[in-house]
């Protein structure tokens, strides 16, 4: 059998999707409907397997099992072979043909992103999930996972094991690097989901296609490139704490992996600082009541300033406070005007980072151009402080480091204020007409 990426090959008994228990629409039991109810969300559950041949009977058998008594979408299972050497093709392609509902599809080359790639790229769901074939992921999640994207309320959802209410049974060695790898995606990308690479996540496909498009990972890393184009284009990510428990018998080649993850990270941090990742997905309809009598402030009270304004001047306290120490402790050793430069570089760095993720994270601004920003910022900002303490121990004479550090806090209040002003409006500035998200027609 040969398939390429884009038009894979079916095997076994292909049916016309989806495949479900018999269940007809009902008409809306409301006064006045004249209409009936919306046809129930389809799902295709896609099974990526590679070399399966001892796990991949007992995993199909009991999602079949679990899905036939009580999931309440149509829905299928499709197999996703890419590239066995060894009888999962041949096991994919019988169980396609014994078991209704199941079915399956041939790679010839591998890679578990291609996998997912392809079948999440060729199905006609309206939602698409992916599960690893060892079902370490307890089955008890899949409603949970699936139902807030039926729902409508949110875009993609993912299982976590590091949520607080997960339950996890492996050995401290994938633990300490699952943790360590989801504190380095925080760390350099902001970002706010707890686990980048559960195989257990849902994607609505209106939502799926355009970030389809932006993925070049093929491979582990593809998890993780679909996530942070998901949450960066402003995609709802709705995590689900679940149940996992450690099936040794795995694919995964830890040092290969964990050098291409870190690959991946620098590659999508620098589509950030360029605009590339920028992705046309569905946009959600503006805020409203749902209560008909809601008192609800004026439009400019509700306005984006306000909270703008807390969080920087919360940074911003911290960041004076952190520069004033940090130059009293440089002072023991270097001039003024030097202990002052690289106490406000280090500070403003920080600063730059915790405004982008906190004060102005509604803005598309990249990391890249953040701090380039910033860099202008901090000419001017080292310019007026190293004058004010200048100035102040000409005045003052032989002032200690403490006197000079108080000095230079008031005059880090003054920069912070004008700071605000030039981040907001330039590089911060948001332009909501050209938003990708209100480019696109579709809705959710």
């Amino acid at each position: 059998m040969t398939a390429s990426p884009t038009s894979p090959e079916r095997c076994g008994a292909t049916f016309q999707f989806p495949y479900e228990e018999p269940v007809e629409p009902t008409e809306r039991a409301s006064p006045g409907a004249t209409s009936p109810m919306p046809a129930p969300n389809t799902v295709d559950i896609v099974i990526p397997v590679y070399n399966e041949e001892r796990a991949l009977r007992g995993c199909v058998t009991t999602l079949h099992e679990r899905l036939r008594k009580g999931f309440p979408f149509p829905w299928r299972i499709t197999i996703v072979d890419n590239a066995s050497t060894d009888s999962t093709p041949e096991l994919a392609e019988q169980l396609s043909e014994e078991i209704k509902g199941v079915d399956c599809l041939r790679l010839e080359r591998k890679g578990r992103g291609l996998a997912l790639r392809t079948a999440w790229g060729n199905t006609g769901a309206d939602i698409a999930v992916y599960m690893d074939v060892d079902l370490s992921t307890g089955l008890d999640g899949l409603l949970p996972l699936v139902a807030p994207l039926a729902s409508g309320h949110s875009d993609m959802a993912i299982g976590s094991r590091l949520a607080p209410a997960a339950r996890t049974v492996r050995g401290p060695r994938r633990e300490l690097i699952s943790r360590c790898y989801n504190k380095l995606i925080r760390l350099t990308h902001g970002s706010r989901f707890s686990d980048a690479q559960c195989g257990f996540k849902a994607v609505r496909t209106a939502a799926l296609r355009p970030l389809l498009h932006a993925t070049n990972d093929d491979e582990w890393f593809f998890d993780t490139e679909l996530l942070l184009l998901a949450e960066y284009n402003g995609l709802r990510i709705h995590e689900v704490p679940v149940d996992w428990i450690e099936d040794t018998d795995s694919r995964v080649k830890v040092f290969n992996t964990a050098v291409d993850d870190l690959r991946g990270l620098w590659r999508i941090a620098r589509r950030k600082s360029t605009g590339a990742a920028r992705v046309a997905v569905p946009a959600r309809g503006p805020v409203t009541s749902e209560h008909p009598d809601a008192m609800l402030a004026p439009e400019a009270k509700r306005s984006r300033l306000f909270g703008q304004l807390g969080y920087f001047a919360l940074i911003g306290v911290f960041s004076t406070i952190g520069q004033a120490v940090l130059y009293w402790l440089l002072r023991q050793w270097w001039p003024a005007v030097v202990a002052n430069f690289v106490s406000l570089l280090v500070l403003t760095i920080l600063n730059t980072e915790a405004n982008r993720r906190l004060s102005f994270r509604e803005s598309k601004t990249g990391a890249g151009r953040a701090h380039i920003g910033a860099g202008g910022l901090f000419l001017l900002g080292y310019l007026v402080t190293s004058a004010a303490v200048l100035l102040y121990d000409s005045a003052a004479g032989n002032a200690s480091p403490a006197a000079e550090s108080v000095v230079l806090a008031c005059a880090s209040v003054l920069v912070t204020a004008i700071r605000f002003l030039l981040l907001r409006m330039t590089v911060f500035r948001r332009d909501d007409s050209g938003s990708p998200r209100q480019e696109s027609g579709e809705t959710n």
